[in-house]
């Protein structure tokens, strides 16, 4: 991926290559001088004045997004690489770049089939549970509408999630459990319109009955359970959000499905070319 150089001061595109600072760890790193403001700077690419390698940073944070924890990935770091950091910087690192990557992310249009699955479960954070809302779309596995709360399963909380798989504008039907809220936040946010002619049909799927359950998001809630687990339970009610939203992106953008072989993303239609590491060009793509 190509990263576009422009000055950190003004914003300028008019410069030119002016000697090299030296780092650390970073070994040489390309110097410019702005013709706009005539000043010195080292271009943005998402790891400015970071003081550890971009590979390091990267790969930290696709292992701590991949099971491994942070104090793990400081060990793992220490024997193999010779590089000693704390597992303090190592969940900064994620929450730094997920922060910056969802934002990028969030700017995608993927093509989805309109064919959602959407369900809630319960993360344990510091000794209680939260809720996650999630929707998967059938035919790519790609996980576009979320929401974390802080609070019990309520209506206004399915309200508040199903407006958000509404604005994706490409909503067919929506399949939930028989929770007793989804009825009637469904009536509110997909109220039928004759003019439009924009019914959405909801499917409820009540398991005591069919003996079925909504797999292919179950699957999802299991590996970021798992995820939880390893990470022995979340913490702050401000950082959980975040760490959610890295595991969302991991599935999405950065690890293959396993049933269908290909990433969500690509299946999308989002074909980013992201090469081998994923988070690198993320990032890059996110500047």
């Amino acid at each position: 991926m190509k990263v576009e150089i422009k000055c950190v001061h003004c914003k300028a595109r008019n410069y030119i290559k002016k000697g090299y600072r030296k780092t650390l760890k970073r070994s040489k790193i390309q110097k410019f001088l702005c013709l706009g403001c005539n000043r010195y700077f080292t271009n943005d690419d998402g790891f400015y004045r970071m003081r550890n390698k971009e590979s390091i940073i990267t790969m930290s944070i696709d292992m701590y997004l991949s099971n491994l924890s942070s104090r793990k990935m400081r060990n793992q770091l220490r024997r193999h690489l010779g590089t000693r950091i704390s597992h303090v910087s190592v969940l900064d690192w994620v929450r730094r770049y997920v922060k910056k990557v969802s934002k990028f992310v969030d700017t995608l249009k993927p093509q989805l089939s309109g064919k959602y699955y959407a369900d809630e479960t319960e993360i344990r954070r510091n000794k209680k549970d939260d809720v996650f809302w999630c929707a998967v779309d059938w035919d790519t596995r790609f996980i576009h509408s979320t929401l974390y709360s802080g609070r019990p399963q309520n209506v206004e909380d399915a309200k508040r999630f199903l407006r958000r798989i509404k604005a994706t504008g490409q909503t067919k039907y929506i399949q939930t459990d028989a929770g007793v809220f989804y009825p009637r936040a469904f009536r509110n946010v997909f109220a039928f319109h004759k003019k439009n002619n924009n019914k959405v049909e909801h499917r409820i799927n009540n398991v005591s009955k069919t003996k079925k359950h909504n797999v292919r998001i179950e699957t999802v809630f299991s590996k970021i359970k798992d995820r939880v687990d390893d990470f022995r339970g979340l913490k702050a009610l401000w950082s959980a959000p975040i760490l959610i939203t890295g595991l969302v992106i991991q599935h999405n953008f950065i690890e293959q499905h396993s049933a269908v072989k290909d990433y969500p993303c690509e299946r999308a239609g989002l074909n980013l070319n992201l090469f081998e590491n994923r988070w690198l060009n993320l990032i890059g793509f996110s500047c």
